[in-house]
């Protein structure tokens, strides 16, 4: 096993070998963790239609969207549950069990029957295996940071922890690396009837892996020399948010991890899903493209943790919130430009407009997915949001049913308040069989024209937006740890940071959808994680103090 005393206030020359095994075996366990939780994101459209497909095809969409963001709400329960146990018994085996957790979750979704074979109780068992997911990540990810955080030498923290920040980006790169392959081999209709499991069950050989690795590791110095003295905390919950300490958790949410997390997950997610939903480009192409910028943007993490230890975590982080608030419109319409220019010709000469009452067009957020939208108008307005079609609503009297305009050509809407499911299902096919011919000819593509697609300068702006990622997601780890004393740290820093990666990143499809089928503007939703990023900059730079040359074994 792995032995490094406790943190030293001298700086160390460079990396020792005992301090790589521990980075290499807590980022690898975290990979596979990352790689887990993004197959489901990374196959959400495939998912719909095997779990929801009970649903027409737009409901579907956004159901599997909120099952994903299901997994993402319980993270902060899993990060206070899983923190109070890493700060009272130990980290090594707290993100022991948070990894078994979330690998034996994974590889259960590969083996869940579909609705077709056994009904409501395939999405409900699959939102209650995202839960699992989610609660696990809750705890994992504080584990392993403060696990890296507590072995590192003073002066070296940023650095050390970039490389735990690595992991979401490069699970991502992996989970797709490994959808793009079983896909090709198989070919897309097989993949999607049954092949789509395969990267799931893979998950076990992963878990494997990363549990034997991990149980080659000894507890973090810091945490045995505290407990040794016997200063273990015996309430670490009240201790950090019943305290003096809960101001700087709640600060370090809003001036910390919120920012981050929506220009994490706008970089990332939302980039991705804009690509496929908004303008049409296939899915393939977009994982290729994905995961080339995140192979080009990585070593960034690294670069920016390592900048971190020379002039500061909070500036690094405050820049990368101002610059991506001020820079998204231009990027993601660049996107737009080079992907599948065609979208803004159509809707120039064939403008799609929904005639409504006003007061019946909903904003379709619902976090818990209780609510139905069945409104003329939401069902129309949904429809052309995921079609990624640009409209505008037109004010119709009271008590009007909603129709779609393209050009001249007139689609009429239904009520969906009332109808059984079948009927349902029916008009809404119906419905939505009516908008593609009358989309089609108003010339709308039904996917990018591939030889239209200007790769070099999509990849441009794809790199330049993981480039924002890791400015803000590199020195985050390292800058949580070094807010809180040693006795609640695990606690402490989980909570803010699965706040906001959990509840103001993990809802950013699911409200920027929202927000795009509200306005009929596709670029509307990126004022969600544009309003954040300023809040959390002004936030962060005026009450959150800097902390690189604190000494964390105080």
């Amino acid at each position: 096993m792995s032995t490094i005393t406790a943190n030293s206030d001298k700086p160390a020359a460079s990396l020792t070998q005992g301090h790589k095994k521990v980075i290499f075996a807590s980022s690898l366990g975290t990979v596979f963790e990352w790689y887990d939780f993004y197959l489901y994101g990374s196959l959400a459209a495939i998912i719909a239609k095997q779990f929801f497909s009970g649903l027409n095809d737009t409901s579907a969409f956004i159901f599997a969207l909120l099952a994903f963001a299901a997994g993402f709400a319980v993270r902060p329960f899993g990060a206070i549950f899983f923190g109070r146990i890493g700060d009272m018994i130990g980290r090594k085996y707290t993100f022991l069990v948070t990894i078994v957790i979330m690998g034996l979750s994974t590889f259960l979704v590969g083996i869940l029957p579909n609705y077709a074979s056994i009904g409501f109780a395939a999405p409900a068992i699959l939102i209650f295996l995202r839960l699992l997911q989610g609660l696990a990540l809750g705890g994992e990810y504080g584990g392993a940071a403060t696990y890296v955080a507590e072995h590192a030498p003073h002066g070296k923290r940023g650095l050390y922890t970039s490389f735990i920040q690595t992991t979401a980006t490069i699970g991502l790169f992996l989970s797709l690396l490994v959808i793009l392959g079983v896909r090709t081999y198989l070919g897309t209709e097989a993949f999607e009837a049954w092949g789509w499991r395969i990267p799931f069950l893979l998950s076990i050989i992963l878990l494997g892996v990363s549990v034997w690795i991990r149980l080659q590791l000894n507890e973090s110095p810091l945490f045995q020399q505290m407990k040794a003295e016997g200063k273990t905390s015996k309430a670490p919950i009240t201790e950090s948010f019943f305290t003096k300490n809960g101001k700087i958790v709640l600060l370090a949410l809003l001036g910390g991890t919120a920012g981050q997390a929506v220009v994490w997950y706008a970089g990332q997610f939302y980039a991705m899903y804009f690509l496929t939903q908004s303008l049409k480009v296939d899915a393939t192409t977009t994982w290729l493209l994905i995961a080339a910028a995140l192979a080009i943007g990585t070593p960034f993490f690294i670069f920016f943790g390592w900048l971190s230890d020379k002039i500061g975590r909070k500036k690094i982080v405050m820049a990368g919130c101002l610059i991506a608030a001020l820079t998204y419109f231009p990027l993601f319409k660049a996107l737009t430009h080079y992907a599948n220019p065609a979208i803004a010709e159509a809707s120039t000469n064939a403008p799609a407009v929904v005639h409504a009452d006003p007061d019946t067009c909903s904003f379709q957020f619902d976090p818990v997915g209780k609510k139905v939208f069945t409104n003329s108008c939401d069902i129309a307005t949904a429809a052309l949001a995921k079609a990624g079609v640009p409209y505008t609503i037109a004010a119709a009297p009271a008590g009007t049913v909603a129709k779609v305009t393209v050009g001249s050509v007139e689609v009429a809407g239904y009520e969906g308040a009332g109808l059984s499911k079948e009927d349902s299902k029916a008009k809404g096919d119906a419905f939505t069989g009516e908008l593609k011919a009358a989309l089609k000819a108003g010339s709308y593509p039904e996917k990018a024209d591939d030889a239209r697609i200007n790769k070099p300068m999509v990849l441009v702006v794809l790199t330049i937006l993981v480039i924002y990622v890791t400015m803000v997601y590199g020195p985050i780890a390292a800058w949580l740890v070094e807010l809180f004393p040693t006795r609640i740290r695990y606690t402490s820093m989980s909570l803010p940071y699965h706040i906001g990666n959990g509840w103001f990143g993990g809802f950013l499809p699911t409200i920027a959808f929202a927000l795009v089928a509200a306005t009929g503007n596709m670029y509307y939703g990126l004022w969600y994680p544009i309003v954040i990023a300023l809040m959390t900059f002004v936030i962060g730079s005026l009450f959150l103090r800097e902390t690189k040359d604190v000494d964390i074994t105080q």
